[in-house]
């Protein structure tokens, strides 16, 4: 059982990176707006409007892809990891904590600890 842990997390987050990447594209999850002339309005709009976000969603499905597939998990990782850590940013300085606690963002966070923690001796050696 403790071989298959990572070959779930692996797929479950690779899944989870693919669907709201190509969400982004071609629109079949709702997602709600945030609030006209927020911090988090102007945000997403400058994301937005200069293409950083269309780039960043396509990082997120070939990192999503790349971690589904056991042999590329930790390239795939590598591409996430700095993607998660913005998501998280993003949650704490600019919505103040709001959306910090829903399910989506835990489990990502969760699933992607656990998968560097899981295999930290190869991860280390693509830093180094």
């Amino acid at each position: 059982m403790k071989e298959k842990l990572p070959l779930i997390a692996g797929g479950l987050l690779g899944l989870l990176f693919i669907i709201f990447g190509l969400n982004f594209f071609l629109k079949f999850i709702p997602m709600p707006s945030p609030e006209e002339g927020s911090h988090a309005a102007n945000f997403m709009g400058a994301m937005y409007m200069t293409g950083m976000l269309g780039f960043i969603k396509v990082l997120e499905i070939t990192g999503g892809i790349l971690t589904a597939i056991p042999k590329t998990r930790n390239i795939g990782l590598l591409i996430l990891t700095p993607i998660i850590v913005i998501i998280l940013a993003f949650h704490v300085f600019i919505t103040g904590g709001h959306g910090l606690m829903d399910p989506p963002v835990i489990l990502i966070t969760v699933l992607a600890a656990y998968l560097i923690v899981s295999a930290r001796k190869q991860v280390v050696g693509l830093l180094n």
